[in-house]
């Protein structure tokens, strides 16, 4: 058998995909499923142009739910506008954020498209910057199954933030 979403030719584990019906898994090579809890590789998932397409449900949902993390970038944000999914599958997608534990510093249930504050200076890896705190990151994403991780555009660049280091605004 070969990755779901890649296509790798390579040893496969069942990868639980929430938020909708219970036991619902997708079958993910180790490479797929460690970027998936973690820092995504935008090349790596180019592999998603055909994996969008699967009959299986779970592989859409994880699929639609990819492309919207890797949304910075052109290719992706054109694949998910290609992509249609009934209304239940839809709902599925969306449903990661009504089923997450993403809290801030405070404990606060933090949601898709909020605005948070940091709350302590923060060292960009990789992009050369130190992102202060008191700055407002408006509009986060919430990093699917990954609850300490969000998305947010600090100084013009898509950075993750731990959720330990904001507090809902």
């Amino acid at each position: 058998m070969t990755c779901a979403l890649c296509s790798a030719d390579a040893p496969l584990s069942d990868y639980p995909v929430t938020g909708g019906p219970d036991g619902a898994i997708a079958a993910l090579c180790d490479s797929c499923q460690s970027q998936i809890e973690g820092d995504l590789e935008p090349n790596h998932w180019r592999c998603l142009s055909s994996s969008m397409w699967s009959e299986d449900v779970p592989v859409q949902v994880l699929a639609a739910r990819l492309l919207s993390r890797l949304a910075d970038h052109n290719w992706a944000r054109d694949l998910s506008e290609q992509l249609w999914l009934d209304e239940d599958t839809r709902a599925w997608v969306d449903n990661v954020a009504t089923v997450s534990q993403h809290k801030d510093s405070n404990g606060v249930k933090l949601n898709q498209g909020d605005t948070v504050v940091l709350i302590k200076d923060l060292v960009v890896k990789g992009a050369g910057f130190t992102a202060k705190r008191g700055t407002a990151v408006r509009s986060i994403s919430l990093v699917a199954d990954t609850p300490e991780h969000i998305e947010g555009r600090v100084e013009g660049q898509r950075i993750v933030i731990l959720t330990q280091f904001v507090k809902k605004k």
